[in-house]
């Protein structure tokens, strides 16, 4: 068989560090996709490569790239994301043009460039990170709420429009990590996510980015969302 290459984006941060790692370990070629922070390479099977997913031509160059090296993709995990927390009210237009960029157009921009090799394979499942804001939206995150929310609508209309291609796509929604993203949220803000989860914990980067690996091994799931939390879908 051959060996499955992945392009893991946001690989920089604390999930996709995890990510990068769990790929790597199962014996998958990791093309690492940062932006900023380089993601050093621990791993003789990761490729660190630079990738701004709101870069017009960005997407399709690396995807173009990993082809070259790898000549094919089988997985895409789009995990790249930012958040401007702020109210409606005062709420620049920069901090919300980021956030949908970053979170929901780059994510479309990604797919639209990896599908080509998958259509070709006739062969391939798209992973994307999402979160329980797209569920329940928090006070000063409506940007993020909304870019997440958009993104279940793009995972679900993918999935029904690449299913008869044989390319499988799904969203994650992790839970709240101990990351560098939730590092400056508020103590009490963080204390009341974890209180709302009926286990009364939270997730790890490692369960996640096992959980990652294991649903693009699975060739008959598709359009789903997984929640890897305990928070009822709706909570107060």
């Amino acid at each position: 068989m051959e060996t499955k290459v992945v392009l893991i984006t946001g690989a920089a941060g604390g999930l996709g560090r995890g990510l990068t790692a769990a790929f790597a370990d199962a014996g998958w070629q990791v093309a690492a996709g940062y932006h900023v922070q380089h993601p050093a390479a621990s791993h003789d099977r990761v490729w660190p490569v630079p990738l701004d997913v709101t870069a017009r031509e960005a997407p399709a160059r690396v995807v173009e790239e990993v082809v070259a090296r790898w000549g094919r993709l089988d997985a895409l995990i789009n995990n790249a994301g930012v958040i401007a927390d702020g109210l409606v009210t005062g709420l620049d237009e920069a901090a919300w043009d980021r956030v949908i960029g970053v979170n929901l157009t780059g994510v479309m921009a990604c797919a639209r460039a990896a599908v080509w090799p998958m259509i070709r394979q006739r062969d391939g499942h798209m992973v994307n990170l999402g979160s329980f804001a797209a569920r329940r939206g928090s006070r000063g995150q409506a940007n993020y709420a909304a870019a997440k929310a958009g993104l279940i609508g793009l995972t679900q209309s993918l999935a029904a429009e690449m299913g008869s291609r044989n390319i499988r796509v799904n969203a994650v929604l992790p839970g709240v990590l101990p990351t560098g993203m939730t590092a400056g949220l508020d103590p009490k803000v963080l204390g009341e996510s974890v209180a709302a989860n009926l286990l009364r914990r939270g997730s790890t980067v490692e369960e996640v980015a096992r959980f990652v690996v294991f649903l693009c091994s699975l060739k008959h799931v598709s359009g789903q969302v997984f929640q890897l939390d305990s928070r009822p879908a709706r909570w107060t």
